[in-house]
């Protein structure tokens, strides 16, 4: 009777939590990479060593790379009101190299957690609240977010107040307690001190038949600390190379300096004060015809005497007309750029993190869509104007589509910042320079063409090939680019080569 006993209670607890465990209901997704990369020139610098080339893709870089990624995102849902999702991210991991876990017996350690987050309703209304490491990506209709388009720690909430008028709040906290320091005349540590930077964000989306209108306008307050390294107040780790530095600063700290003291060693002692707006939109009642902008404008503000300020604006337009064949587009951009006079700080359009997107380039900027090579000229499109013509989801085979792209992308800095500037260091490392994009002055220019070829092989497996080449026209006379080089005891004019690339991508989704 006893083990009669025991056996309904264990049955019972087993029930009892598949019965507790039932309430939550669990959703998997994922995707799988697997990139092969072919190409050269990425940096537009390769060939000739004594000319300021290298070989290989980029520098540390090799011509041909294999590469895979691997995501994977869990929900917990208990209810519409109420979910946890936590999103894993394995790789990049580069086939061959160690630290990666690519190399023989791989076992690298790479599982990152992207996203962690949960999302709840307030009872009795239509709020929504997200809380967590989440992505974020302001509001744009034609090129994709140029401000942020990035994961990032916050609260976001939302809330539908008809079905035309909606409203969007953020707090987000990119950077915090990441400063190491000392205090010059005591010697004692001050770490984590006036090091955060936090963002508020509000966006008014408004939806009518057949147009779409969202305003919206972000603050930041920055750390005097936020990129700080021992008295370098741009040098720190979370500063130096990252988007969010080269976004924030002017190009080129060494250029902005009194006389007395170089950009480095100038002394930050409060926030800075940065904010952005902007208007975006479509209008697609006259369908299949689609017409699309977005204008936003953006500075920062530091404590300092004005030489490390920014501020600038970029509008973007789009044209489509959607066939049964393909939607033909056309499309440009213009950004403000740098004027000749660094001592004013930097009149480009500021970005926090502008990555991961850009529905007008898949090579020259940010805009492919698994992890094939992209960004040779940059990041961001601040200081640049370019026009395009593409030819998207062209398909006369079933399951296959084609689209291909033309892009003439032109400088707006002055050339007289060019002559202030080195090409060996641009093409060495371009965000170190504060430069979310390559440094095109007025009369620089670059032709980019791409093809992208897709197949639905199978409902969750997609294989896509891509072909990309950009030209690259540098004015290297003394009156841009040349003048550091031939003024330095006539040294040669570092060489320039056009960049192109191949990619075969294998995508399984689920």
């Amino acid at each position: 009777m006893k083990k009669i006993a025991t056996l309904l209670l264990a049955a019972g607890l087993v029930f009892g939590v598949a019965t507790g465990a039932s309430a939550i209901d669990f959703k998997a997704k994922g995707q799988w990479i697997m990139s092969f990369d072919y190409g050269q020139h990425g940096d537009f610098a390769g060939g000739n060593s004594s000319k300021g080339g290298h070989t290989g893709y980029k520098k540390g870089e090799d011509d041909f790379e294999a590469r895979q990624r691997v995501r994977l995102q869990l929900d917990a849902v208990a209810s519409e009101a109420l979910s946890g999702t936590v999103f894993f991210e394995m790789g990049d991991t580069l086939w061959g190299k160690a630290d990666q876990g690519g190399a023989l017996g791989a076992d690298g350690k790479i599982v990152e957690v992207k996203r962690a987050y949960i999302d709840w309703m307030v009872p009795q209304t239509d709020l929504k609240v997200r809380m967590g490491l989440q992505g974020v990506a302001l509001p744009s209709f034609t090129t994709g977010s140029t401000v942020l388009n990035d994961d990032v720690a916050g609260i976001t909430a939302s809330y539908q107040f008809n079905e035309n008028v909606g409203l969007t709040a953020l707090w987000a906290r990119p950077f915090n307690d990441n400063s190491s320091y000392t205090k010059d005349y005591t010697g004692k540590a001050y770490d984590n001190y006036m090091d955060n930077m936090d963002a508020f964000a509000l966006l008014v989306p408004l939806s009518f038949d057949g147009v779409k209108v969202t305003p919206w306008g972000m603050y930041s307050a920055i750390g005097p600390n936020t990129f700080r390294k021992d008295d370098d107040f741009r040098s720190g780790p979370w500063g130096a190379g990252s988007y969010a530095k080269a976004g924030l600063f002017p190009v080129m700290g060494a250029l902005h300096k009194d006389g007395s003291s170089a950009n480095g060693a100038r002394k930050l002692s409060s926030y800075g004060d940065a904010w952005w707006a902007g208007l975006t939109g479509e209008v697609t009642a006259f369908d299949p015809f689609r017409f699309a902008w977005d204008f936003n404008y953006g500075s920062v503000t530091w404590d300092d005497d004005g030489r490390l300020n920014r501020s600038g604006w970029l509008a973007s337009l789009l044209f489509e007309y959607k066939l049964d064949w393909a939607t033909p587009g056309l499309y440009g951009w213009y950004g403000s750029g740098d004027d000749s006079n660094p001592a004013n700080g930097s009149e480009r359009m500021p970005t926090l993190s502008a990555n991961n997107t850009n529905n007008f380039s898949n090579f020259a900027f940010d805009g492919d869509p698994y992890i094939a090579r992209d960004g040779a000229i940059g990041h961001g499109m601040g200081g640049t104007w370019g026009i395009g013509a593409r030819l998207k989801d062209m398909s006369f085979v079933e399951d296959l589509k084609h689209t291909f792209r033309v892009n003439y992308i032109g400088g707006t800095n002055s050339p007289s910042m060019g002559k202030k500037l080195s090409l060996n260091d641009m093409y060495a490392n371009s965000g170190e320079m504060g430069m979310e994009a390559m440094y095109l002055t007025t009369q620089d220019s670059a032709l980019e063409i791409g093809l992208s070829n897709t197949y639905q092989m199978y409902e969750n497996f997609v294989i896509n090939v891509e072909a990309d080449y950009i030209a690259l026209w540098l004015d290297t006379s003394k009156s841009v680019w040349g003048a550091r080089h031939r003024n330095a005891g006539g040294g040669s004019i570092p060489q320039t080569n056009d960049a192109w690339n191949i990619n075969a991508s294998f995508v399984y989704s689920f």
